[in-house]
């Protein structure tokens, strides 16, 4: 009986630890000319299915010059692809102002099975957004 319950024991905690694929973490992306334009953007997907965004801008001739923007909700994962959910009541104040419903990313990487030399970093790529300046966005891992 002892062997049964150890045995299963094992199965159960393999099982859950063989589930998790890496989808939280930090993301980002930058943009940046010559003549000291930068666009910055930055991810933050928490194990606990909540995300934090920040989108930083400094354009030389802009108005205004530096624009910072927040978003903040959960995030939920299914067949790689990461659905963004925002409850107004909750995740909207003066700061957070980016609204991520009906938005979703492909999380993006090598392939286990894929044993070529090739590089291909972990990113999640915007496929679905109201937010037209995130749509197609890829943001790397670091």
């Amino acid at each position: 009986m002892k062997l049964l319950l150890t045995t299963l024991f094992v199965l159960f905690s393999l099982t859950i630890f063989s589930q998790s694929n890496g989808f939280s973490g930090d993301y980002n992306r930058t943009f940046s000319t010559a003549g000291d334009d930068l666009i910055q953007y930055k991810l933050n997907l928490l194990q606990d299915g909540t995300f934090v965004f920040h989108s930083y801008s400094k354009i030389k001739n802009g108005f205004p010059s530096e624009v910072n923007k927040y978003g903040k909700g959960k995030w939920t994962e299914k067949d790689n692809v990461i659905t963004f959910a925002t409850n107004k009541q909750e995740d909207f104040d003066e700061k957070y102002t980016v609204d991520f419903n009906a938005s979703k990313a492909r999380f993006v990487t090598k392939n286990p099975r894929d044993k070529s030399d090739r590089i291909i970093n972990t990113k999640l790529t915007f496929v679905e957004s109201e937010i037209p300046w995130i749509q197609r966005l890829d943001l790397f891992k670091i």
